[in-house]
């Protein structure tokens, strides 16, 4: 297994860390923190915990035996509604139960739970099963049981997504962070209250980037955020890195047209604080009054429409929502 997947699975999943030797059926329990252990050759089951329900710690650390002195154990990723309590989480509580079902009934039981990925060891007959195959994803020889911790794509990213802005805890904080550059051709950022790059490549400047590589799943939650492809247009570019490598990453351009009068930029550096001393945005994830980017003051909605009180300035609902996510 890649050493990244093997540490971003330690990231994501901080809670716990449960293996199955498979040349052994040996069965040994660690901390999330501990993962270097798979960095091996040895042919291993690994479960790494998200503590959803359940208190974090050795007893909840997957996999859970099938009753007493049963040989069978399971091991879980998802959630089952209604299973489970402060003290224990559902998937031990589960464990326990099945113990008390007929083994041939096992498939049909677990299969109840149709968004639930499952697996079974058998540590004396040294066998293992799968549950619930279809939503499992086979790469490179590997079954995960979620594609969340299997990173394969390079984003480059110049506004609220960047390292220490608004939108980069919520969708980037466990993705690998490759490093920063600049766009290797130039294009044209605009900052109007939102910062967006527009696909009009040999003007403005080369822009400066945070470049991530993120898996399917986060790829597929920026292009939500985004508006791919009915309002930005991802697509594929090089980076200049500040190492000296160049990169192909995917970037969000905006299709607006510019007016040839607009101030390019090469960098967004955020918002600067107001009179208060917090940004527009701070102050709306404080559940207050949406402000203008450029001066600062309330905006009042008029219609599909926000005005600024201070400068006139127009925002659109799209552009308020975005802003202020």
């Amino acid at each position: 297994m890649p050493t990244d997947v093997i540490k971003t699975s330690a990231r994501i999943n901080p809670d716990g860390l449960g293996v199955v030797w498979l040349d052994t059926y040996d069965i040994t329990y660690h901390k999330s923190s501990e993962y270097m252990v798979l960095n091996t050759t040895r042919p291993f089951i690994a479960h790494f915990r998200y503590a959803t329900i359940g208190k974090v710690g050795r007893e909840n650390t997957h996999p859970f035996q099938c009753g007493p002195n049963s040989n069978e154990y399971l091991m879980m990723n998802g959630h089952i509604h209604g299973l489970g309590n402060a003290q224990h989480c559902d998937s031990k509580i589960l464990a326990e139960a099945l113990g008390k079902v007929p083994r041939h009934e096992w498939k049909s039981e677990l299969a109840k739970h149709k968004t639930v990925r499952f697996l079974s060891v058998n540590v004396r007959n040294r066998q293992f099963q799968i549950y619930n195959k279809d939503l499992w994803t086979f790469r490179d020889g590997i079954w995960y049981s979620k594609t969340n911790v299997i990173e394969e794509y390079n984003v480059a990213v110049y506004g609220t997504l960047k390292r220490g802005h608004g939108n980069y805890e919520r969708f980037l904080s466990d993705s690998k962070f490759l490093g920063d550059g600049v766009t290797k051709d130039k294009y044209p950022l605009v900052i109007q209250g939102l910062p967006y790059v527009v696909n009009k490549k040999g003007v403005g400047h080369n822009v400066e980037v945070d470049v991530f590589r993120v898996s399917a799943d986060v790829l597929a939650q920026l292009d939500v955020l985004e508006g791919h492809p009915r309002w930005y247009e991802r697509k594929q570019i090089a980076i200049d890195m500040a190492d000296g490598t160049i990169k192909f990453a995917w970037l969000y351009f905006n299709p607006i047209a510019i007016n040839p009068h607009t101030e390019f930029h090469k960098t967004y550096k955020g918002y600067k604080p107001h009179k208060y001393g917090m940004t527009s945005q701070q102050r709306i994830w404080a559940d207050e009054t949406p402000y203008c980017t450029s001066c600062y003051h309330d905006l009042k909605k008029i219609g599909s429409f926000y005005e600024c009180k201070g400068c006139n300035e127009f925002y659109t609902k799209a552009e308020v929502d975005r802003l202020y996510y």
